[in-house]
């Protein structure tokens, strides 16, 4: 793989960062082994990345009625769908380790609908995809066919708001032509 700067904006190193968001990187750092591309190309906004920093967890580590496994699933069908480098790969290794599974992220990555993965899960999938591609088109029928499978409207809250914040997220990785770590593509695996 040929090198790529990380992003097309500024860059900060970590010695830089602000002490909030050094501490946060750091933990990951040490959680993991590297320091992922993502804070150090947002870092250059630092209250732009507190804010993603924030929200990020909030979704993706908090309690909720999905599984860590199902809401990296959401990220890495709707990161594909929106052609997304850094978030199919980067998201793609942490589903490969919470699923437990090196081939999963592979095929919902390509096509959900194929993937092996539960009727319930799949209905989730095709939810994600309607909230990351064509939210105006949501309707009640949407809601009862995920409600058939279980889901409770705090789950289908949770299910939108992943889609919808790493559909932003994808734009902005795109915009900045945002380069995954290569730590990444052997995660899991």
């Amino acid at each position: 793989m040929r090198k790529q700067p990380i992003s097309r904006f500024p860059v900060v190193n970590v010695d830089d960062l602000p002490e909030d968001i050094r501490g946060h990187v750091l933990a990951l750092q040490e959680k993991t082994g590297f320091v992922p591309n993502v804070f150090l190309a947002q870092a250059h906004r630092p209250d732009q990345c507190r804010a993603f920093m924030a929200y990020h967890d909030a979704l993706m580590e908090s309690d909720s009625g999905l599984t860590k496994a199902e809401r990296e699933m959401i990220v890495v069908a709707t990161s594909a769908a929106n052609q997304c480098l850094y978030c199919v790969v980067s998201h793609g290794a942490i589903l490969r380790i919470r699923a437990k599974d090196p081939l999963l992220a592979d095929q919902v990555a390509i096509n959900h609908r194929k993937a092996d993965i539960t009727p319930r899960q799949r209905a989730m999938l095709d939810y994600a995809m309607k909230v990351a591609l064509h939210s105006a088109e949501i309707e009640e029928a949407d809601f009862r066919a995920l409600r058939e499978h279980g889901f409770s409207d705090d789950d289908i809250w949770d299910i939108g708001a992943v889609a919808a914040f790493f559909a932003m997220s994808n734009r902005l990785a795109n915009m900045a032509s945002m380069q995954p770590n290569l730590e990444f593509y052997s995660m899991g695996r």
